[in-house]
């Protein structure tokens, strides 16, 4: 049997042990942004099935999305947008073997969270 008196030594690694990655942060953020993706892919659903059912129901989506709650949550679906695709694009780098070292993993997880931040920026910009 296994020796049960470890003393005062978690049973596995946790949170305050180990410092947060970069690549580790960046893989969260790539899964809640796809989430969040869908709950925007939702809301636009929403919206042009109110445009279809009648004025009064477009009334009532168009004024959701126009608020300026609905445009801060679009622009997060934005930014969302642009993440995911980019984080998207990293791991088809690193799938094709490239970038897979420690430092070159980091420049390229910094380019991810930049880029989107700067494309959102633009197509705000734009639109």
């Amino acid at each position: 049997m296994a020796d049960v008196n470890r003393g005062n030594r978690p049973l596995s690694p946790h949170l305050t042990i180990y410092r947060p990655q970069l690549t580790t942060i960046t893989s969260i953020l790539t899964r809640i942004t796809g989430n969040a993706l869908i709950v925007g892919a939702l809301l636009a659903v929403w919206w042009f099935a109110a445009a279809a059912a009648g004025p009064g129901s477009f009334a009532i989506a168009d004024g959701v999305i126009t608020s300026w709650l609905g445009k801060l949550f679009m622009l997060g679906s934005i930014w969302a947008l642009w993440y995911h695709s980019l984080a998207g694009v990293r791991h088809l780098i690193w799938d094709s073997g490239h970038m897979l070292d420690i430092q070159k993993a980091e420049r390229l997880g910094w380019a991810v969270v930049i880029g989107s931040f700067v494309l959102t920026i633009l197509t705000f910009v734009v639109l």
